[in-house]
């Protein structure tokens, strides 16, 4: 390594030949081959690393996956790690290997801060202020960031589950009630000493009933429940508002009662009926159980699709199953009035990458676009792809954005919302997960009564 080969990199223009002498007597060369392990994230940053020529990968692992490439340097000059020079509490954030035979320039941590504070004593005073200021906002604003994400996920998932939780606590409760009325009524049957080939017949009778081709619009069932309340009130059944109910619902008719009264005699009317309509009730009460618990699976479903828990960092996905569950998740924030129209691909290609990442990102930009409308409006979700990418586009029917918010939108800390209902993080977040670590590209298209965010992933390439 020699001076000609540090002055060659635009990180040193401006640095003078005396000073450059003294940070290559400081430093050394360091050869890498692909594959060669440079740094671990996690270690001290002991050292300032400086591109000379080659390509290295920033990697980071997350728990027992494969590491997963966050960023490529492969411009001579560029730089990483050496934090250590500023705060001694540094540490590498990623993993360095080479992706091919290089050469970096390697600098002590300590040898770089000694210097730095000789030549610029109060730019590295500046440095160090603004290093630790900003390294503390940014952390403290990611955790709210990301508490604000869980508090919507928790949120949307107790409003899902509260609905077929409480209809499943109602139905149970039912269910027993009417257990209790079955017990009474073959109770009585018994006391009325019901004959054997009765109850065969009641119980071909009770066959008969098929609730699925019932007609079950509102009015017929009302005038069913009517005309089968005056039956039994004729027949001196004293409840009548017990038995009617399940009955019309069924679809049972006055002619079916005329044959069960024929089987069922004097006293045996009653219980017989009643028998007859706490099996109905026990029926719909457990398909009613059946749907709700079905509804509560389909939800944890959702949140391990949406949370990514159990799944591989990065994977082979199909976006749209991400999309889905996220609307899931945000169901509590869409109003009535916002109509949500999913315009998806049916030839969507699958795509590599972390799917907990882009269900933050769809997050993100689906609850901005229910917050643009006001509570009124349509949410478009298009798919589509094309040689080399997929795309993905999130609209609304808000107001739009003006030319100077559209110009900052993706700026860190940055936001139109009032105060307390927004960080000006989404949109940041967004944009670093869609380009630092899927290398695709996020857009804005406004104008009045339009906004699309479109997201481009790249596809996959067959190997040649």
């Amino acid at each position: 390594m020699n001076l000609d080969d540090l002055r060659s990199l635009f990180v040193f223009d401006v640095v003078g030949d005396d000073q450059l002498t003294r940070l290559l007597a400081a430093g050394e060369e360091v050869a890498f081959e692909e594959g060669t392990d440079l740094f671990h994230e996690g270690d001290p940053a002991d050292f300032w690393w400086v591109l000379v020529e080659g390509h290295v990968e920033l990697v980071r692992r997350a728990g027992r996956e494969e590491p997963v490439v966050l960023a490529t340097m492969d411009r001579p000059g560029v730089w990483a790690g050496g934090f250590r020079a500023w705060d001694p509490s540094s540490a590498y954030l990623a993993s360095a290997r080479g992706a091919g035979p290089g050469r970096l320039f390697r600098v002590p941590s300590s040898a770089l801060g000694e210097l730095a504070r000789e030549w610029f004593p109060f730019g590295v005073h500046l440095i160090e202020g603004f290093f630790q200021t900003v390294r503390r906002m940014d952390t403290l604003s990611r955790q709210r960031e990301s508490l604000i994400a869980l508090g919507t996920l928790a949120a949307g998932l107790a409003h899902e589950l509260n609905n077929p939780a409480s209809a499943t606590t109602r139905a149970v409760d039912e269910l027993q009630d009417t257990c209790n009325m079955l017990l009474v009524s073959l109770e009585h049957l018994a006391l009325q000493q019901l004959a054997a080939e009765n109850y065969v017949a009641l119980d071909a009778l009770r066959r008969e009933i098929d609730p699925n081709v019932a007609n079950t619009d509102p009015l017929a069932v009302a005038d069913r429940e009517d005309a089968l309340s005056n039956w039994l009130d004729a027949h001196g059944v004293e409840t009548s508002w017990r038995i009617a109910p399940p009955l019309a619902t069924a679809g049972v008719d006055l002619e079916w009662c005329d044959r069960a009264a024929s089987v069922l005699e004097g006293a045996q009317l009653e219980p017989g009926l009643e028998w007859i309509a706490g099996t109905l009730t026990t029926r719909s009460l457990l398909s009613e159980i059946k749907e709700s618990a079905g509804r509560i699976s389909s939800l944890v479903d959702a949140v391990k699709t949406y949370s990514q828990l159990d799944r591989a960092t990065v994977q082979l996905i199909d976006v749209t199953e991400g999309i889905e569950s996220t609307l899931v998740m945000l169901a509590h924030k869409l109003p009535d009035a916002v109509a949500v129209v999913r315009d998806f691909d049916p030839d969507t290609p699958p795509i590599e990458a972390s799917p907990a990442e882009l269900n933050q990102v769809w997050t993100n930009l689906i609850d901005n676009a229910i917050d643009a409308m006001g509570g009124k409006g349509t949410l478009r979700i298009s798919t589509r792809a094309d040689a080399d990418a997929l795309l993905v586009e999130i609209a609304d029917t808000g107001s739009g954005m003006s030319p100077e918010v559209e110009a900052r939108a993706f700026e860190p800390f940055f936001t139109t919302k009032d105060v307390g209902k927004g960080t000006g993080l989404g949109l940041d977040i967004s944009r670093r997960i869609v380009a630092d670590r899927h290398h695709g590209r996020i857009t804005i298209d406004s104008r009045p009564g339009r906004t699309a965010v479109c997201v481009r992933l790249p596809r996959p390439q067959p190997s040649s």
